[in-house]
């Protein structure tokens, strides 16, 4: 009889720390100590504590091991799954604010854990995604056996309206209403459902989560949304960069038919639906739904003018519903515990949760959800850990190469789609970057345009050249040849791609730009006036100075310097030639005395 569980972390940050080969040991050396009928290894989704993986829990206790290693396994099966005694020394014990409880603690009384709402990530990290049985036995499939036996289609519809539920990918466009304009048109007609998996902002990895941990969620949502506006064939768009993601769902699609979910006849009814995955090549502009849509249709992946709008003209021409990943996650749940429960969560106009790749400078990287409304202070600080190194914290980035910079003085703002777009900023599908003192904001702002440049289609004049013009202007500033009106040319560029652009990638380019303008200005404009990077992170405006009191004449530098621009006696202060200098910090990184300054 089994009666302890180990689960290790098989998402893909785990598995590029190795835990494939944990889990394995761990079995093997179970199976070695006789507790192979005892003690069972459990493959599950990612925890969301990425920061600390490999990650493994061990049930019913509920230990939580951060950063196991290979050579640790034989100590956790000797002294916890025999002797009954977790190893202290990588038991994750933080309770937040900095403190450690006295023993192990259970995974919800963590500081990165306690504020969360586990709503579309509720399976991942406690189920094998490989095995259907298991998301079954979590009210699995349940949701749709209800529509199909209980409901009509418009009371499906009536229901995601009731609750609120907005697309989850960037734009918050209510779910409901986009399945209520598919269901309409005439009867008979062939429509399909969509799942958008082609999340391309850099630093994002929440839809990957999802399909790694709990691939069956969105199969069980697609084909209620199927059932709700009269399709009868899905497609998954996902990168192909994902092959964790798409060998489960892969996985998960083949046992869904096995157990007669998909295909013919489900739960006995007149309703067919089945799902077929297309993988895409890894361009931004794909995640664009009238991009994505060509895309699978087997065209290169370029925006369509609209309207008309997917839900009455899209995939083969026919009526399409695209919703992202964890859109469809949250279906299940809101069609089980009803509209009510749902809208009860979040806030006013935004409701339920939302989950978020928090990276950048931050302590506790990973993947969180939490209710919409959350001030972004509690997600930074609370779950976050805050900043390292006791830096101060300057800006987050939310909604990717779409989204906007928010200051440190808005730190406290609501996430929801209302409060981040009133700062000029958005929701986007979920990343968050953190920035502290050593960021420079011009930076930020050409790193994000230069991927839009380099993924846009092309197939608009305001995005494509649009776009490249603003690029060139920043790589100025930042080079130290900024000219006044510089900053007035940025944003006169920004609102004209904004109201001509093509597709919403287009239009959003310039967020980026115009949000460091708008709370950051003093440093464009020390760029430009002074030639000076107030970060220190701009390299062609530094300045390499030698401190006269620490320099001990020892010519390290100088036999260093690749341009000969130092020069000195020995046991005498050395200088550095300004003119010659070419801001390569190889004197920085020879001196021994700390003597060499970057300003």
């Amino acid at each position: 009889m089994i009666r302890t569980h180990v689960l290790v972390c098989g998402g893909t940050g785990c598995t590029s720390s190795d835990s494939p080969a944990i889990r394995a040991a761990m079995e093997k050396e179970i199976e070695a100590r006789g507790l192979a009928e005892e003690v069972k290894v459990v493959q599950t989704g990612c925890f969301g504590l990425c920061a600390l993986g490999p990650i493994m829990i061990i049930y019913p206790d509920g230990t939580f091991y951060s950063r196991v290693t290979v050579a640790d396994v034989p100590e956790i099966v000797e002294e916890h799954l025999l002797k009954g005694r977790p190893v202290q020394r990588l038991v994750y014990n933080d309770t937040g604010d900095g403190q450690k409880a006295e023993g192990p603690v259970s995974l919800n009384e963590t500081g990165f854990y306690k504020k969360q709402l586990r709503l579309a990530l509720r399976n991942c990290g406690v189920i094998n995604p490989e095995v259907i049985d298991e998301y079954i036995a979590m009210d699995g499939y349940a949701a749709l056996g209800k529509v199909l036996t209980e409901m009509t289609p418009k009371e499906v519809i009536d229901l995601v309206l009731a609750s609120g539920l907005r697309g989850r990918g960037g734009a918050g466009f209510p779910t409901g209403r986009k399945w209520l304009f598919a269901a309409g048109g005439e009867p008979g007609t062939k429509k399909y459902v969509v799942c958008n998996a082609d999340e391309g902002d850099p630093g994002a990895f929440m839809d990957r989560s999802v399909l790694e941990g709990d691939p069956h969620a969105v199969i069980e949502a697609m084909a209620i949304a199927a059932y709700a506006i009269g399709a009868d064939e899905g497609y998954v768009y996902v990168r192909a960069e994902y092959p964790i993601a798409v060998k489960r769902l892969s996985i998960a699609i083949a046992q869904a038919r096995e157990y007669g979910l998909l295909g013919k006849n489900i739960f006995g009814t007149d309703f067919n639906f089945d799902i077929t995955i297309r993988l895409g090549a890894g361009a931004f502009v794909c995640g664009e739904e009238t991009a994505l849509l060509t895309s699978i249709e087997g065209n290169r992946g370029e925006p369509r003018p609209r309207p008309p709008f997917p839900a009455v003209k899209g995939l083969f021409g026919q009526p399409t519903i695209i919703n992202n990943v964890e859109t469809y996650a949250n279906i299940p749940q809101i069609i089980l515990k009803g509209a009510e429960w749902f809208s009860s969560i979040g806030s006013e106009k935004s409701k339920g949760t939302k989950v978020f790749a928090l990276g950048g400078k931050i302590n506790h990287t990973g993947l969180v959800e939490v209710p919409m409304g959350t001030p972004l202070s509690t997600i930074i600080y609370d779950i976050g850990g805050g900043i390292p190194n006791g830096k101060k914290f300057k800006a987050a980035q939310t909604g990717g190469p779409s989204g906007g910079c928010i200051p440190a003085s808005l730190i406290d703002t609501p996430v929801d789609y209302e409060s981040l777009t009133a700062i000029g900023s958005m929701m986007g599908s979920g990343g968050l970057i953190v920035m502290d003192e050593d960021n420079c904001m011009v930076d930020i702002a050409k790193f994000f345009l230069t991927f839009t440049v380099d993924e846009s289609c092309g197939k608009c004049t305001p995005c494509r050249e649009g776009t490249r013009r603003m690029l060139e202007i920043l790589e100025r500033i930042t080079d130290g040849r900024g000219e006044e009106g510089d900053i007035e040319r940025l944003e006169a560029l920004a609102k004209t791609i904004k109201a001509t652009a093509l597709c919403g990638l287009g239009q959003t380019a310039p967020n980026p730009v115009l949000s460091t303008i708008r709370y950051f200005r003093d440093e464009y404009e020390a760029h430009i006036r002074e030639k000076r990077c107030p970060a220190h992170v701009c390299q062609k405006l530094a300045r390499y100075e030698i401190d006269p009191e620490k320099c001990k004449g020892c010519s390290a530098c100088s036999r260093k310097c690749p341009v000969g621009a130092i020069s000195g006696q020995l046991k005498s202060p050395f200088v550095i030639d300004q003119t010659k200098c070419i801001k390569c910090g190889t004197c920085i990184d020879t001196c021994k005395f700390g003597a060499i300054s970057k300003n």
